[in-house]
């Protein structure tokens, strides 16, 4: 059996200093927030300057050529989802509509953007009641099947589709989050899903300052 030689008390701190060290610039390296995100003011995350989830060219639910500059002047929240989810897709629509509403005359000026990851189903139609089923000024953007993969990876996004018990009743797995973008179509916040309707409300609030 090979024997290790003892370590002596010094040398055991001293190692252990430099163990404790090397956490915590792992644990820095790794937090999704920068360093100074408690002085943005922000409930969420700062992602401002990030190199993904930079804009889309898309067609809206009523056939209409979509960008980011279409929508100068408001802010913009972006979330990925499909119209057959069970509970994260509605729970962040209806906190978006709440949101609107809490900024009262200011809401004008909030824009909701719903882009499917289940273009198989969510046709231009399917999309267009469900909108209006939370707010009429949301709009569903659609994406080819053959463009989706590209245009989920620019916003690191994940969507996977899973197998029901007949060929038409999958579902899709995919990230809860929403992106949230200035009155100059700058890319400022990525929100949590379940953060609130509040929480978006005074970012936006801020964010059209």
């Amino acid at each position: 059996m090979k024997r290790t030689a003892a370590m002596n008390p010094a040398s055991f701190t001293r190692r252990l200093m430099l163990l404790l060290g090397a956490s915590t610039l792992a644990l820095g390296a790794c937090s999704d927030k920068p360093a100074d995100a408690t002085a943005t003011g922000f409930s969420g995350i700062d992602i401002t300057g990030a190199d993904y989830a930079t804009g889309f060219s898309l067609t809206d639910h009523n056939g209409q050529a979509r960008t980011l500059a279409d929508f100068k002047g408001k802010a913009v929240v972006v979330f990925f989802g499909f119209t057959q989810c069970p509970d994260v897709c509605p729970t962040s629509l209806g906190e978006l509509a709440q949101a609107r509403q809490l900024l009262g005359t200011d809401g004008e000026r909030l824009q909701g953007l719903f882009i499917s990851v289940d273009p198989e189903r969510d046709t231009p139609e399917v999309m267009k009641a469900y909108m209006a089923s939370f707010d009429p000024s949301f709009l569903a953007l659609y994406a080819a099947p053959e463009a989706l993969p590209e245009l989920a990876k620019s916003y690191k996004v994940y969507y996977k589709k899973v197998d029901g018990k007949t060929p038409t009743s999958y579902t899709m797995d995919h990230s809860a989050g929403s992106y949230v973008y200035d009155p100059q179509g700058r890319i400022r916040l990525y929100h949590r899903y379940g953060s609130g309707a509040q929480a978006l409300a005074d970012d936006v609030k801020k964010l059209l300052k």
